[in-house]
């Protein structure tokens, strides 16, 4: 035991406490086993360090170095470095929608709108991990995926799916039935019948070279040829990816920001028809929300009049421009709701009249009277030409209606007044409109709100509907107003609308309403640009109509616009003194105030030209209190001055045409301003409104102000209600924003004292200013700052990196900015909660970062790095950070340590400590502590070569003032020896994250994840602009910056291990954010630093699990840190898999030495590498960290003994499948000696599920309930009585010798522990086994072979169990139970279930035993979900924990898969199965090579064979089964003495085996069995020129085959016969020998056997026929005890059934006589009778019993009569038995002669009470006797009356008692032919 290798404790835990201390007093102790116990450690060479501590990384950068690869070039080349392409910094053109991008026209610009265009306009700038796609985050095994890789597959072939369904089956049964020869035909007694249905048969295809004498190492190289060759290379491909929620480590790329869309709708005007055709006719569209009373678009104005209408205005329209002709639009709703109209406007040229007399005509006059009215319709269409040559310009309002969207999207049919024809198809489609993309940008507030309400509100997938509108409502003159209308629209929904009283104008409108198309062709932007495929310029466009949402819109703008909408509401010139009755507005946009200083700018409507100067408002006729419902869009310039402003005139309009008067008379004029204090004016007004014309320089004035001398209406009172609306990307329109922009704009220019509102700021007090207006930004509105933001973050970062100088100092808002920052982010993630991923990342932040995110130009007046910086300029002082550190410090120190306060001196003494003194410390902030340098006056570097005086007066300020550092070089070189440099964000952001206390550090915190990933890409930037990309790792940041990140990571990792009870949530996010960071790090810096930063976070982790009782919480959160840590692509690299084990430079001296443990006998250092990498030693931790920390962690948490652990086990399973699987995939890692070196980091995997095996769940138990035909369930056999097979039988057929049918015996380790392992559950298990059998497929075979040449015998044998249960675990399923899993989708009902479950659970007869037992099992299964095997549990929807293909489909109506998929599931499952089968065949060879190599492990080769025969028990492919018998012959023929002498159980399973497939229906597999069988005899016959273990076992096998297979066909077993029979023939060698002959003979035999059984199934009807053959089956087991005992039993029981007594009593006779005859052998006992003769007086026939022939086994061998019968008191029994049946039938004589048999025994055992007994059974029968005149005389009589109670049977009974009896004539004649047409006399006389 001694030198066992230390691995092998580790294996051989056999589950206790004692077993530990046991083991660990024999061998070294091993860390895995042993873990914190350090016992036995005698052989060790340096301390192990406990699983659950960490160890030292190795020092990555300096390995490399050290080691480096022998080999030049090649693919393992690849896997010693990161690639050098590996990160980029890519500048990708934002993509514009639009033909030219939107950008102001103006080429001066004010520094923001400069600003603002050059954020909507640069570059992205994109920091790309080339490879980061190949990380298990990007690289998920998803269905597309997994298709993908699946993609040529060969189709395996099972029997199983071969087999034909039950009634065909039958069919082609009956036809061979017909086909063979009739029972009838033959003489029963010759082997005619057999012979020559054999000679009819035809043989299979035999194999080749099969009998040639060939070298073993030539078969075995042979045979691994072929398994090798065409194999599937990925195994994961084969399996389905565990069902988990999105895997942590997923991290989506944010989305690109783009201009925000609701849910689009085109709406197409087809056209517009009256009943009468006069005047032009102008219609306009727009959305109006009526529960918010919001208009929600902007108005589309289209023109469908007749080109004759249209001439009528010719002399007032200017030709038309095309964008102007659009007759479809496409509206943008981003929050649809029932409260939806689509509301229509009419206007009508202006008139004489109000407008119920204009629309009279319309409403009395109908087309079909045309002709009788055909005088009044020219005199109105006479009226209508002069209106239009003269009022052409002017319009009126003329009616409108209104179309409520929802009833036409959810085409609900009618609209909800009946006047409007709908045609819509039916059918309802519902859906919540949330399931867009464009939830995401709703805040919370509106999401509650949006979801009320009905959910039919999805606008992207209804069916397109024409509708036909045929009523308008007249305008009403005084109610034209918005509210008026919300009044309306809210009364149309109700059933009695007032509106329905009223008398309509009859028209017909076509209107087109239809989802949008994803890129419609000619469209125009709401600024008339043209969106992208825009082929043709002259085609009539489609306008994009803006959206006003109805609630807040959270999306930050991308786009140039600036908008403004004019609405004049309402004018009360009531008071005003002359007439002023139809009026008119005329809206203008003047940039000055002469009248030519009108803008063309004014978006036009329709039919007209694209821009013009001036707008009119719509004229209601006498009416000097008018409403407007007009709305002006104006095109604002992107730079306004104090003179823009907006001028409204009132005009008089005279319709009359009168001598002398104006068409129009002004009367009076107001104005609004553009800008006021800089800022854009918007909103309502209530304007005065004055009587003349404005003075000179009005415009800078409001109209409020009381100007001198102007006359105003109403005593300047407020008149005329006007609505300014802007949406605007320039104009933030919120007062914190706009200070903060202007300060941060004024510091640009320079431009002092600074106008805010009423404030002028001078420079001395802009610094408060700045600050105040910094913080200031938490008060601002969210929308704006989101509409801002990425502008907002620029200029906060831009503040950190360059702090201004301001009046000559340097003024540093490092602090402001961080927190500024730190209260917006969370700010958004507070509201926009609907808006983050899984980690809790707001998206637009990601992208944000992603996308937008720049290090800004760090030298002003050079131009940004990249395309496009942050625009700037001279005023910025860029300055070193380590300007911050007192020389006292920088001084006393080894080194700068930046994390520490300044105002701590001293050293720290290790990171920890630090971290304590400066969180101890907080209080003191160092990014304000200011610092007065003594040296000479220098000017701040980056400021101008000659700077103003004040700025080089900085030595001067006093020493109290903060935030205001500045110094000179000479002084900085004497500090750190090196000149200053510009500040760096990633440094100045650690820095404030380190010293940041309280509110702030909290809110950081809080978004984590926002800092860390700010820092990385400012990191990258850094080395991207500075050229370091390339540079070594160890130079790339300087020491100070790596001490800050040191500090955070520690703090942090504190803070989880600190906080993760209390705030679950935000550690949850905090861990990943920490994971993510240091999984980036890992891409840039030291990788072997950021190792040590890993190690400092599961250090802390570790020490404060071990103080929990309840660990989970905690460890499932180090379980995702790990997820995420190894999700990196460059995983494998980073674990040196190209690293032999060697001692690392370890920082602790006592790991120098480092092997592993070394057992006694390996010295070399060879072999002590091989332990090394297959176990968890400190050099395998070490050296490939990351798998280290990952199999650790698995070890840890499947340790039967971890206490809590038990919910992670799927968690960390899934961990280990997932990387494997990513492996697998990994285009990389694709060639062999690569995956090779991949799978070596994953070799002690093998250890660590060798550990769990009784954990694992038990697949071989669901075989016991699974009818295969091969098995039978345990209660079967448990009943005798009925039973056709004794129980050693059914044992061999099961493949065991324990008569329970659980796990193999190794499984069953004793627990003295007394604890019960909780048990895997199926998921994880088989996740567990395929990572199993991935290493297995991929590691080195020569490493794994000297590894298994170290296991002991135990070992090896937990490696066997291992085998054995993948077997089981990846067998296939087969299409039907895929079909019927299927079929069960649709039906629920409990008995379909029944009906399936006895279909899936029963082939045999045991059926409901099974049903019954599963059931009972899925009370006690541990997990409780558990039903039977997995394969059951799929259909059993009620409690499935497996999801098909993890799609989550809605479990009520999952559609039922197609065929196609099924057939596809069919083809996976079988590849898999296969390929599964074959590794473990892979596996098992080098196991045997390993045995062959050392010669001590023999007793491993039961092992090998069992799992080998378990496989061939299983539904198998043709392709595997090949390579298992060939494998299998190998075996045979290297070490027969295993199966013929030691493991004869496994011979009886052999055979049952091989006979079983040469009965397959698939030629190939037949051909291999009869191969495997055929060589079997001829090994057998050869070890001793007899073959009687193979004849015994292969009769035995083949009774209970056909005895227990239902689907069974005789067919394709005979053609397997003749095979071996073909075999024999050509088999040269042996052809002198008895052998051919011996074959012939047992084949013969079985082919006797195999026809009776197949009868005996014909005649389950015709009992004299059935006993008959069962007569003479039990004849053809003459050879073998045990199974002809069997059958004799059976007779006996099918006769006493029938009350055959006499009969069952002869068959008991033979039964004892057989036993005896081997007892005699067995035993020799005087008083036990001789053998057979013994009982010859009952029956002559009984010397059949005897065992004479050559070919007789001998009792003591294995296996042979081990029934228990086969003893005194069987015997016993037998004859008690049989003198019971002989009475009952009333042959008292016979008792007697059984007595005396007995009597002997009984009083050798001197059994007072038995003999008594016996006495007095005799005594009644002779009493008997004597009562009856005489017996014989009886019986004859009895015999011949036709009224005869005794059976017709009995006659051969007598017979059998009576040899010289004579058959009379007269009852041969008298009998029916059927009762022995078979010569069955004769057969018993044989």
């Amino acid at each position: 035991m001694a030198e066992r290798r230390a691995f092998a404790q580790k294996i051989s835990r056999t589950v206790a406490a004692e077993v530990r201390k046991q083991i660990s007093g024999q061998y070294g102790g091993s860390p895995q086993l042993l873990k914190n116990l350090n016992i036995g450690g005698s052989v060790s060479h340096h301390t192990t360090v406990p699983l659950t501590e960490a160890v030292d990384p190795v020092d990555l950068e300096d390995y490399l170095i050290t080691h480096p690869l022998a080999v030049e070039s090649g693919p393992l080349r690849d896997l010693l470095e990161f690639p050098p392409d590996d990160i980029e910094v890519v500048y990708t053109p934002r993509e514009c929608r639009t033909l030219v991008s939107a950008v102001p026209e103006e080429s001066e610009m004010d520094p923001h709108v400069r600003d603002c265009v050059r954020s909507y306009t640069e570059d992205w700038a994109i920091v790309n991990r080339k490879y980061h796609k190949l990380g298990t985050g990007f690289n998920p095994n998803t269905l597309d995926k997994q298709k993908e890789r699946q993609k040529g597959l060969p189709k395996q072939i099972f029997e199983s799916d071969e087999a034909p369904d039950g009634n065909s089956y039958q069919d082609e049964q009956d036809d061979l039935k017909r086909r063979s020869m009739s029972i009838d035909d033959t003489p029963r007694g010759s082997w005619a019948c057999s012979i020559f249905d054999l000679k009819n048969s035809l043989p299979d295809a035999l194999l080749p070279n099969l009998l040639d004498r060939t070298p073993n190492e030539e078969i075995d190289h042979h045979n691994e040829d072929q398994r090798k060759s065409s194999r599937h290379k990925e195994l994961f491909a084969l399996h389905p990816a565990p069902d988990e929620e999105e895997p942590i480590e997923r991290l989506s790329v944010p989305e690109v920001p783009k201009e925000h869309f609701g849910q689009r709708l085109l709406v197409k005007c087809l056209s517009l028809k009256f009943e009468i055709e006069i005047e032009p006719i102008f219609a306009s569209l727009a959305l109006y929300d009526v529960k918010e009373k919001k208009k929600i678009s902007e108005n589309f104005y289209f023109d469908l009049n007749s080109e004759q209408m249209k001439g009528m205005l010719r002399p007032h329209v200017p030709p038309a421009a095309i964008s102007t002709l659009a007759r479809s639009a496409i509206f943008s709703i981003t929050y649809p709701s029932q409260d939806v109209f689509l509301v229509i406007k009419l206007e009508k040229v202006l008139q004489q009249g109000d407008i119920g007399e204009c629309a009279e005509p319309y409403m009395i006059f109908k087309e079909s009277d045309a002709a009788k009215n055909k005088e009044k319709l020219e005199k109105l269409k006479g009226q209508a030409e002069q209106f239009c040559q003269r009022l052409g310009k002017y319009r009126m309002p003329f009616a409108w209606t209104a179309i409520h969207l929802m009833n036409i999207v959810s085409s609900a049919g009618s609209l909800e007044r009946d006047s409007t024809e709908v045609e819509v198809g039916t059918g309802e489609r519902k859906g919540s409109w949330s399931e867009r993309r464009n939830s995401s940008i709703v805040g919370r507030r509106s999401l509650e709100r949006t979801t009320s309400g009905d959910e039919a509100c999805n606008l992207t997938s209804f069916r397109p509907a024409t509708l036909t509108v045929t009523n308008f409502f007249k305008q009403e003159g005084d109610r034209l107003s918005d509210e008026d209308l919300y009044k309306f629209l809210a009364d149309m929904r109700r059933p009695s609308s007032v509106l329905r009283r009223l008398r309509p104008i009859t028209a017909q409108l076509k209107i087109d309403i239809s989802p949008a198309p994803e890129n419609p062709h000619y469209c125009l932007t709401p600024e008339l640009l043209q969106v992208k495929l825009y082929p043709d310029s002259r085609v009539r466009p489609t306008r994009e109509i803006l959206e006003f949402p109805a609630r807040d819109v959270y999306v930050p703008n991308t786009t140039y616009r600036n908008l403004l909408y004019v609405y004049p509401q309402s004018l009360n010139f009531a008071n005003r003194q002359g007439s002023a009755r139809n009026i008119t507005v005329k809206v203008q946009f003047m940039y000055g105030e002469d009248p030519s200083n009108a803008m063309p700018v004014i978006f036009g409507k329709s039919s007209c030209p694209e821009f013009s100067k001036e707008a009119y408002t719509a004229v209601v006729y006498h009416n000097r209190s008018p409403d407007f419902h007009e709305e002006i869009k104006i095109k604002l310039p992107a730079t306004l001055t104090d003179h823009h402003h907006l001028l409204f005139t009132f005009y008089h309009v005279s319709c009359q045409q009168k001598q002398n008067t104006p068409l129009e008379t002004p009367v009076g004029y107001t104005w609004i301003p553009m800008l006021q204090n800089g800022r854009l004016k918007t909103g309502q007004f209530c304007l005065p409104v004055s009587l003349e014309k404005p003075p000179q320089a009005y415009s800078v004035l409001s109209p409020e102000v009381p100007l001198p001398g102007m006359k105003w209406v109403d005593n300047h009172k407020g008149v005329f209600n006007v609505e300014v609306v802007a949406v605007s990307s320039l104009h933030t329109q919120d007062p914190y924003l706009d200070k903060f922009f202007a300060l941060v704009h004024a510091l640009d220019e320079h431009m002092f004292p600074v106008r805010i509102g009423d404030m002028r700021i001078m420079e001395n007090n802009l610094e408060n200013e700045l600050k105040s207006s910094i913080s200031a930004l938490n008060s601002s509105q969210l929308e704006p700052v989101v509409r801002f933001l990425h502008l907002l973050l620029d200029k906060l970062i831009l503040l950190v990196v360059r702090p201004p100088v301001i009046a000559g100092q340097i003024v540093n808002l490092g602090q402001a900015s961080f927190e500024a920052m730190a209260s917006i982010i969370n700010r958004l993630h507070k509201n926009l909660d609907g808006n983050q991923d899984q980690h809790g990342r707001n998206s637009l932040l990601a992208s944000y970062i992603y996308y937008v995110f720049r290090l800004p130009n760090t030298y002003p007046n050079s131009p940004s790095p990249g395309p496009g910086g942050l625009g700037g300029s001279v005023h910025y002082a860029t300055m070193a950070r380590s300007a911050v550190r007192p020389a006292s410090l920088n001084l006393n120190r080894s080194r700068s340590l930046s994390n520490s306060n300044p105002d701590i001196s001293g050293t720290p003494t290790s990171p920890d400590d630090e971290v304590r003194s400066i969180i101890g410390t907080k209080g003191l902030d160092r990014s304000n502590s200011w610092v007065n340098t003594g040296g000479p006056k220098a000017a701040p570097w980056g400021s101008n070569p000659s700077p103003c005086a004040e700025s080089t007066q900085a030595t001067d300020r006093s020493c109290n003032r903060m935030s205001s550092h500045t110094e000179t070089s000479s002084f900085l070189q004497t500090l750190t020896g090196r000149l200053p440099t510009k500040k760096l964000f990633h440094e100045e952001l650690a820095l404030q994250w380190v010293v940041c206390s309280g509110s702030v550090r909290e809110a950081a915190l809080q978004q984590a994840w926002f800092f860390f990933e700010l820092m990385v890409k400012s990191m990258v930037h850094h080395l991207y602009f500075a050229d370091k990309l390339d540079a070594p790792r160890k130079n790339r940041f300087p020491e100070r910056f790596m001490d800050d990140v040191t500090a955070l990571v520690s703090t942090i990792s504190g803070d989880i291990v600190s906080r993760f009870q209390k705030d679950t949530e935000m550690v949850e996010r905090l861990n990943t954010s920490l994971a993510f960071f240091l999984n980036d790090l890992l891409s840039i810096m030291d990788r072997g630093f950021v190792f040590s930063l890993i190690k400092t976070c599961c250090k802390q982790v570790s020490s404060k699990l071990y103080s929990l009782t309840n660990p989970s919480n905690l460890a499932s959160l180090k379980l995702d840190f790990l997820r995420i840590i190894c999700s990196h692509e460059h995983y494998v690299t980073l674990n040196l898999p190209c690293s032999l084990l060697t001692p690392p430079a370890s920082p602790s001296p006592s790991v120098s030495s480092a092997t592993s443990q070394s057992s006694g006998f390996s010295t070399n250092v060879q072999d002590q590498k091989i332990a090394n990498m297959f176990e968890l030693s400190v050099p395998f931790r070490q050296q490939h960290y990351l798998a280290g920390l990952v199999l650790t962690e698995l070890a840890v948490i499947l340790d039967p003994d971890a206490e809590g652990l038990f919910g992670l086990h799927k968690k960390v399973i899934n961990m280990v499948h997932n990387l494997l699987s990513s492996h697998d995939s990994d285009p990389r890692y694709a060639d062999p000696q690569v995956k090779a070196r991949v799978a070596m980091l994953y070799l002690p995997l093998i250890g660590v599920i060798m550990e769990t095996v009784p954990q694992l769940y038990d697949f071989t138990e669901s075989h016991n309930q699974r009818g295969r035909p091969s098995c039978v369930a345990v209660d079967e056999y448990e009943s005798e009585g009925g039973s056709m097979i004794s129980q050693t039988v059914a044992m061999a057929i099961a493949g065991t010798s324990v008569p329970q049918l659980t796990r193999p015996s190794s499984f069953l380790l004793p627990s003295s522990s007394g604890r019960q392992h909780s048990t895997f559950s199926t998921e994880s298990s088989r996740s567990l086994l395929i990572c199993l059998l991935w290493v297995l497929k991929n590691a080195d075979e020569s490493v794994l072979q000297k590894w298994f040449t170290d296991l002991s015998v135990l070992q090896l044998n937990r490696l066997l169990d291992l085998l054995y249960l993948c077997v089981s675990c990846f067998e296939y399923k087969g299409k039907k139970v895929f079909e019927r899993m299927n079929s069960l989708t649709f039906k629920k009902s409990k008995d379909m279930r029944a009906k399936l479950e006895e279909a899936i659970l029963g082939s045999i007869g045991a059926r409901q035993e099974m049903v019954r037992r599963s059931r009972g099992q899925l009370e006690r299964s541990p997990s409780g979900s558990a039903f039977g095997s997995q394969e059951n549990l799929r259909w059993r929807k009620d409690m499935t924990h497996w999801r098909q293909n993890t799609e989550k489909l809605d479990k009520s109506h999952k559609p039922a898969r197609s065929r196609a998929e099924i057939e596809h599931e069919a083809l996976i499952d079988g590849n898999l199965a296969t390929e599964a089968n074959l590794i473990i065949l892979d596996t098992l060879e080098i196991v045997v090579q390993t045995v062959s190599v050392t010669e001590s492990k023999e007793s491993i080769l039961g092992g090998v064979l069992k799992v080998l025969l378990h496989s061939m028990a299983c539904n198998q492919s043709a392709l595997y089964l090949q390579h298992c018998f060939a494998t299998q012959r190998a075996l045979v023929s290297k070490f027969p003495e295993l199966l013929f002498e030691e493991e004869t159980e496994q011979c009886a399973d052999l055979c049952l085996r091989l006979l079983r497939h040469c009965s397959s229906s698939i030629s190939t597999i037949r051909s291999h069995a009869s191969a495997s069988l055929y060589l079997l005899m001829r090994q057998n016959f050869e070890i001793g020129n007899n073959f009687a273990r193979v004849k015994m076992q292969v009769t035995m096998s083949l009774s209970s085959l056909v005895g227990t297979s239902q689907n069974f066909n005789e067919e394709f077993l005979r053609r397997s016969l003749k095979t071996i029979l073909t075999y024999a023939e050509e088999d040269l060698e042996l052809r002198e020998t008895t052998f051919p002959d011996q074959v012939q003979d047992l084949v013969f035999n079985l082919h006797m056997i195999l026809s009776d059984t197949v009868k005996m199934k014909e005649h389950q009807e015709d009992p004299e026929m059935l006993i008959d053959l069962m007569y003479r089956i039990a004849k053809g087991y003459q050879n073998s005890p045990d199974l002809r005992l069997t059958w004799l039993q059976n007779m006996a029981g099918k006769h006493s059934e029938r009350s055959n007594h006499a009969e069952s009593a002869q068959c008991l006779v033979h039964s004892a006589a057989l036993v005896a005859e081997y007892l005699s052998m067995l035993e020799d006992r005087k008083y036990l009778p001789v053998g057979c003769v013994t009982f010859q007086n009952i029956s002559s026939n009984v010397l059949e019993e005897s065992a004479v022939s050559d070919d007789v086994v001998s009792p003591d061998e294995e296996g042979i009569c081990s029934g228990k019968y086969f003893t005194e008191a069987g015997l016993v029994g037998l004859l008690e038995q049989a003198a019971a049946s002989f009475s009952m039938a009333g042959m008292y004589e016979a008792v007697n002669e059984v007595y005396k048999v007995l009597i002997p025994i009984h009083e050798a055992n001197r059994d007072a009470k038995k003999l008594s007994t016996i006495h007095g059974k005799l005594q009644e029968a002779f009493s008997k006797i004597v009562h009856q005149s005489t017996g014989w005389e009886f019986l004859l009589v009895e015999f011949f009356s036709p009224f005869s109670s005794l059976p017709p049977f009995l006659f051969f009974v007598l017979h059998c008692g009576n040899p010289n009896f004579i058959l009379p004539k007269s009852y041969a004649n008298s009998r029916t032919p059927s009762c022995h047409k078979d010569s069955s006399v004769a057969n018993y006389r044989n």
